[in-house]
């Protein structure tokens, strides 16, 4: 029992570390590739504020912590569709499969797009329109991996491929995801661990970054000579979340789940999630959540309270249903409130 905990302190240790080496400048917010990355996925971790790094399973723990995979509550499969009302008419929805292989583990796959509907062409001579539309593709893909190693730790990973398109101009990224998960067992604590988005920078390159300039110093009519707009290299949003939760088993039907998670962010302040969950015969679940940030408020769109419910029904002993929601207030009045829906399958 005590190298057990030895080892469980030595991982905290080292993230503590890897903390300091990935953490980078904190005045830089919106300055990041794939910002979209950030952007959750799911119900119950959003009701939760984000806070369960250290509970969540199967398929929706893709976003949050892929060692959370490996405790697929189902047999063999889990699939999900979740989709979330964004903000200026910004729809994200997520599919995710997931797939135990016995003796192997479980593998997964996941696909995120924004939908950001038809968007006026505007130029310098037609600044109100030209009549033309154009709609930006922002999409992600992943695969993933998780393992059971003991009775008590999970592992997980998830390699990521970042697919970005505004016009002509492309961009194209690559981003890991690891977790740890360990349960004390019977005593109702947990933790978690992750690292998110880790990856090289990413740049939009395409022809309608070249631009043709008359020659300075020369004569109306002189020929054109072309220029390309170089743009810089933005890293990715890289993350490092702590996490733990406690579960109250109240009695045989009624449990209540207190999670805390603390996440360093590479290009904004530092973020510390609470949430508490209840839930019965875990049937029916009823969620909140309150994420604070160190930067200032003005600067991000949602930080604050959420909150959300959830219900699951097992048609057969093979196959169950659960559908979520979650509501997250905004900071700010600018943005509308975000809505989630999500419908999961297990078999």
């Amino acid at each position: 029992m005590k190298n057990k905990y030895t080892n469980l302190l030595a991982v905290l240790l080292l993230t503590v570390f890897v903390s300091s080496v990935f953490a980078g400048p904190k005045n830089k917010y919106g300055l990041s590739a794939a910002r979209e990355l950030l952007i959750p996925v799911g119900s119950v971790g959003t009701a939760l504020g984000g806070s369960n790094l250290a509970t969540v399973s199967g398929v929706e723990a893709l976003h949050w912590n892929p060692s959370g995979l490996a405790s697929m509550n189902t047999k063999q499969g889990e699939a999900l569709f979740s989709t979330q009302v964004y903000i200026a008419d910004i729809n994200v929805n997520y599919f995710a499969g997931a797939y135990k292989v016995p003796n192997l583990g479980t593998f997964a796959l996941s696909v995120r797009a924004l939908s950001f509907g038809d968007i006026p062409v505007t130029t310098v001579n037609s600044p109100n329109g030209t009549g033309e539309t154009f709609s930006p593709t922002y999409i992600t893909g992943g695969l993933s991996y998780a393992r059971q190693m003991t009775d008590r730790i999970s592992f997980g990973a998830t390699a990521k491929v970042i697919y970005e398109n505004i016009t002509r101009e492309t961009a194209t990224g690559f981003a890991l995801d690891f977790g740890l998960n360990y349960n004390v067992t019977g005593t109702g604590l947990q933790f978690g661990v992750a690292l998110k988005n880790l990856g090289p920078s990413m740049t939009f390159s395409g022809p309608d970054l070249e631009q043709f300039f008359q020659p300075p110093g020369t004569q109306n009519g002189t020929p054109q000579e072309p220029r390309v707009i170089e743009l810089e290299d933005a890293e990715l949003p890289t993350a490092l979340s702590l996490g733990i939760s406690y579960d109250f088993r109240l009695d045989k039907r009624n449990n209540l789940i207190t999670h805390g998670t603390f996440q360093n962010n590479s290009f904004s302040g530092d973020d510390y999630n609470l949430g508490v969950e209840y839930n019965y015969d875990k049937l029916f679940f009823v969620r909140g959540g309150y994420q604070f940030s160190s930067d200032n408020a003005d600067d991000r769109a949602f930080t604050g309270a959420s909150f959300g419910a959830g219900l699951r029904y097992g048609v057969s002993n093979n196959f169950d249903l659960a559908f979520d929601y979650a509501y997250r207030v905004p900071t700010s009045d600018r943005f509308d409130a975000n809505q989630f829906f999500t419908l999961k399958v297990g078999f």
